[in-house]
């Protein structure tokens, strides 16, 4: 039986990162997440968290640039149970699922106990704002030195990248949210990353639009069992179904067997006499 292929392995790599398809991800609960940024921040060191899901992870399967993204960035969780399935499979476990959704009212919970300013980028117009509310109702105290709700496509335009520059450059946020969606929102991250060398990013995806309640988050329950896509594509089931459906399962379910076949490939490689024999 020949060995899986690298691409289904997951191996601890780098700073402890484990690997999982074609993304490297940090092994930490969410509160370790925000620990780790809360404390960087107090020391003046800046970063970028990146969420892959199973729709990124195929992403970065077929482009080296959007593995090269994941990879730079200071640290990457698994927003998406099936990663921490695999993982668990391949013997390197993600100890649970980070996602941005959650990580907005954490990470903004703990900066407003700290008086750290933040930043929401992201979201049709107003979206951002009622974000905004939200937050400062649930985090009484909780600075938002600014939002902005840039035009699809802005990010080719030079003036409104040098205005959203001088926006933050003004506002000097210690935290800012990105919602505009993978790669778009991590790569903003990475070309204004230089302007504020001292804040920690965050490529949140739908975050804002969630706190906005301007769009329905499934309840817990389906997103422990994996199944958050269920809810969001009968949702929006023209826009999401063939994301979903044609792209994303059968990749999930490829990453998973893979995982699977691994797994037995180790377990038989070891033999029928391995069991007792570690000293």
């Amino acid at each position: 039986m020949p060995a899986p292929t690298a691409a289904v392995d997951a191996v601890v790599a780098g700073a402890g990162r484990v690997r999982v398809g074609a993304v490297r991800l940090d092994p930490l609960t969410e509160a370790q997440v925000v620990a780790h940024v809360m404390d960087a921040l107090e020391r003046g060191v800046g970063g970028h968290v990146v969420t892959p899901n199973v729709d990124i992870c195929r992403a970065a399967a077929r482009d080296a640039s959007l593995r090269a993204l994941i990879d730079a960035a200071e640290l990457a969780v698994a927003d998406g149970m099936p990663l921490v399935w695999a993982s668990r499979l391949l013997g390197h476990p993600l100890p649970e699922r980070v996602t941005g959704a959650d990580l907005i009212w954490s990470l903004t919970g703990a900066a407003a106990a700290r008086g750290l300013p933040v930043y929401l980028i992201g979201g049709p117009p107003g979206v951002a704002g009622a974000a905004r509310d939200a937050l400062c109702e649930r985090h009484p105290g909780l600075v938002v030195a600014g939002v902005h709700a840039p035009p699809y496509g802005f990010e080719t335009s030079a003036a409104a990248m040098a205005e959203l520059r001088g926006r933050l450059v003004a506002a000097r946020p210690s935290l800012v949210f990105a919602g505009l969606g993978f790669p778009r929102q991590d790569r903003l991250v990475a070309a204004l990353r230089a302007d504020l060398p001292d804040a920690w990013f965050v490529g949140c995806g739908a975050a804002i639009a969630f706190a906005a309640r301007s769009v329905r988050r499934a309840p817990e329950w389906m997103g422990d069992h994996g199944l958050e896509w269920l809810f969001r594509l009968l949702g929006e089931p023209r826009r999401l179904a063939r994301r979903y459906l044609v792209d994303d399962l059968p990749f999930a379910l490829r990453l998973l067997s893979g995982a699977l076949l691994s797994r037995a490939f180790r377990s038989r490689s070891r033999g029928p006499g391995s069991r007792g024999q570690r000293t």
